[in-house]
Formats: C-alpha cells, structure tokens, sequence
C-alpha cells in the first residue's frame, strides 16, 4: 500500500504531489526586503527537494512589519521584483506548489539576526518604532510598541491585501497567514499581550476580531483557485495565555471565512514560556483541530524529523498533511531518502538521476538496508 505521505493532497484550487511542506524558514538575509541570491541558492536547492509544497519565510507586508533589517518583504515593487526573479527560478526546477508566508512582526520586530544575538536593535543599529495590540514590550530591555489605533488597523488590513496582490504577480500558488509565533496577529489573539478594552480585546470573540478582518479581507483579495491558510497556534506555554480550546474556536472561524488549510504551531508570545520539546511535540496540537474542525486540511509540524515518524502521524488521522523546517536544512534530500524508504518511485531531476537508488549502487552503502524491514536503515 502506497504511504501516506506520498498520496496527493488539495488545499483549496491547488494540488500537493505529496504530503510533505518545505516549511516557512526565515534567512535573514535579505537587502530592504528584497530577496538577495542567498534566497535564490537556499530556496532552488529546496524546489529540488521533492516536497509537494514549498513555502517561503515569514515576508512582512511593510517595511516595519519585518522581525530584523534582513527579512523578507512585499511592500515595494523592488521586493515584488527580486521575489518573483527567486519564484521563476524554483518554477524551472519544480513543478510542485510555492506559497508564501504574509506576517506582521508586531512588538517582536526591530530586531537582530539570530545569530547576532537575537535582540532588540540598539539605537546604533538603525531600530525603528513598533506597534502591537497593546503597548506591552515583549521582554524587558525590548522596544515598548505603540498601541495599534482602529484607523491603523484599517490599514493594516489594506496592508495584507496589497502584499497578497504582489504575491500573486510574483507567481505564488498558496499564501499563509502568519497567526502564531507571537507576531501581530498572534498579539491580538492571545491576553498575555492584548490587553485592550475596546472591541478588539478582552473576550475572545474581540481578541479574534483583528485577524478575521486580515483573514476575511485576504479570502476576498485571493483566488479560489489558488489556495489561502493560515499557521496558527496550539498553545502560549504559559499561564493564562492562549490555549487548546481558543485555537479550535479561532480554527473554526477560519474555515467559515473559506481557508482551504491550517497549520498549528505553538509558542512564542512570551519570553518565559516553557515549552517541552520532544519528538512532535505540537503534533497533539494539530490532531485537536484536526478532531473538532472537519473539512479543512490540517498541518503539523515541529521536530518531526524521520520518514517512519511523519507516515505514523497521518497514519493515525493526527494530520492531513506535515511540513519539514530543520531535517530539511540539515538533509535538502529527505523527501528523496524518504520515497526510498519505502519503496515509491521518485522522479529526480535530470541532473540528480544519476544518484538515484535505482542505478546508483553507492546508496545502498550510504544507507544501508536493514534486512529485517527491507528498507533503508
């Protein structure tokens, strides 16, 4: 029987050649938002991957809606430009979906690199003004934002919508909607953050009324015949945040605007959350949503790094579907080494085939066959 992970999937107008998604991995590498060749090397290496679906980083639809100076946006005809020079690039090497991930930082953004340290710019380093739900900082010694007015908001959503019409000139199939991490919209949702008394906060049904707008606005914006989800979040961590039970009723609000998928995640609202990581992890989270909200595809993800792991969970109707972030950076040919694990055919590219198992006999001395299972160990 054929795997599940190599069975096609449709999320709205579009069709997955499989289960697997290149997930949203930001690179912090780009010049005012625009995609430098950094993206085109790590993003064409990844359209030969084999996944069904490759999906692009967290792209700010402002320019202060970016997490640090080098993310990704679309909010300029040179982001637009360098965007769609990296999309037709993976369009020659892939057939399958490419989708991006539309995000506002919120208090999180005017920040660092990870790898320079990962804090809030200094005034030395160019920090610019952030805004959020409430004016609540994230951390101590982090830019406290300013709170979000109504007429803000307004254009926030205009914002989002104008970043979807770049997206779809660009030549993208799938837009997401970035809903959890702690970004904006995530600010919004959870109390730890949105503290505020008008008709976007206290109950849950105000604290959602933000996102829906941005959700509802992008569902009208965007064409059924492509695709539109959103990532959202299974759990803050921490006491009083946002839980299992608000993200199944925000879930069910996204579907009855027309999402065509979820993906759940988790964290990243609060400094002192205290997440437990252990192997899938934010899978429980997923098949929660999975289980209440029926007749919308529901992605999992989260250190879900081995093939046998990945068939287990939509085995046993936990997901429809799962997405790669890490296993991929570390191994770009894990869908491959996957189809060889258990037995499906996998076209290469024409370049590549001469690795494939089926005439490349040094496979079998890379990953070697566990003669019991029959498949590569």
């Amino acid at each position: 029987m054929k795997p599940k992970l190599f069975s096609p999937l449709d999320i709205g107008g579009v069709t997955l050649p499989n289960r697997v998604a290149v997930a949203p991995m930001c690179q912090y590498s780009a010049d005012d938002g625009s995609m430098t060749d950094w993206h085109l090397m790590h993003l064409g290496s990844l359209a030969a991957s084999g996944a069904g679906l490759q999906m692009v980083e967290a792209t700010g639809v402002t320019r202060e809606g970016r997490i640090s100076h080098g993310c990704t946006g679309l909010y300029s005809d040179s982001n637009e430009a360098a965007m769609k020079r990296v999309v037709d690039f993976c369009r020659r090497i892939s057939r399958s979906p490419i989708g991006v991930q539309l995000a506002h930082a919120g208090r999180k953004g005017s920040a660092q690199a990870p790898w320079l340290g990962g804090r809030a710019l200094a005034a030395g380093e160019s920090p610019w003004p952030t805004v959020s739900a409430s004016a609540l900082a994230f951390d101590k010694d982090w830019h406290t934002p300013r709170e979000l007015s109504a007429a803000d908001l307004r254009g926030l959503v205009d914002a989002f919508v104008a970043a979807a019409a770049r997206a779809r000139r660009a030549g993208f199939d799938v837009i997401e909607l970035h809903s959890a991490h702690g970004y904006l919209l995530h600010q919004f949702l959870s109390p730890l953050s949105n503290r505020r008394t008008d008709e976007y906060g206290g109950s849950l049904e105000n604290r959602m009324r933000f996102p829906l707008e941005v959700a509802r606005a992008l569902r009208e914006a965007w064409p059924r015949e492509l695709a539109l989800g959103a990532r959202i979040t299974g759990s803050d961590w921490t006491e009083g945040g946002f839980e299992i039970a608000e993200t199944i009723a925000y879930a069910k609000e996204l579907k009855a605007i027309g999402l065509d998928f979820l993906c759940i995640t988790s964290g990243g609202v609060a400094a002192a959350q205290r997440i437990k990581v252990v192997p899938g992890y934010q899978v429980p989270f997923a098949a929660a949503v999975k289980k209440a909200v029926s007749g919308i595809p529901v992605r999992a993800v989260g250190m879900i790094a081995e093939a046998q792991q990945a068939e287990d969970i939509l085995a046993a109707g936990q997901a429809d579907w799962i997405a790669i972030a890490r296993g991929l950076l570390d191994d770009p040919r894990w869908v491959w080494h996957a189809a060889e694990r258990f037995g499906v055919k996998l076209d290469y590219p024409p370049q590549y085939a001469r690795s494939h198992p089926a005439v490349w006999p040094g496979s079998k001395l890379a990953r070697p066959v566990d003669d019991k299972a029959g498949v590569a160990a």
